[in-house]
């Protein structure tokens, strides 16, 4: 009797697990794959010019020095200096901002 208790608890927590397995296996590479958004500010001299961009950072948002770091020296590929970094999120950027980034949208 007691060994037949075990082997339905067995199976009813066997059918329980599965699917929250699952669901767990799929959500888990979606969260860590999530990038990181940096919208920034940057320059170019003579003649000066400024621009308003975003820019994405694989994986999750570094710290505000490494993100800055990453983001200067791919805009100074470009020719471009970064002034500031604006904001950082795990979320994408919302139609008014990438409409405001314009060209630099994910340009570098």
């Amino acid at each position: 009797m007691r060994s037949q208790v075990i082997i339905i608890m067995s199976r009813t927590l066997a059918r329980l697990l599965g699917p929250l397995l699952l669901v767990l296996a799929l959500a888990l590479p979606g969260a860590a794959a999530a990038d990181c958004y940096v919208s920034y500010k940057a320059k170019q001299d003579q003649p000066l010019r400024l621009h308003y961009g975003v820019l994405v950072i694989g994986g999750s948002c570094p710290s505000g020095g490494q993100a800055a770091n990453i983001a200067a020296s791919r805009l100074a590929s470009g020719g471009w200096t970064l002034l500031n970094v604006v904001r950082m999120s795990t979320s994408p950027p919302s139609s008014s901002e990438r409409a405001n980034a314009g060209q630099f949208y994910l340009r570098y």
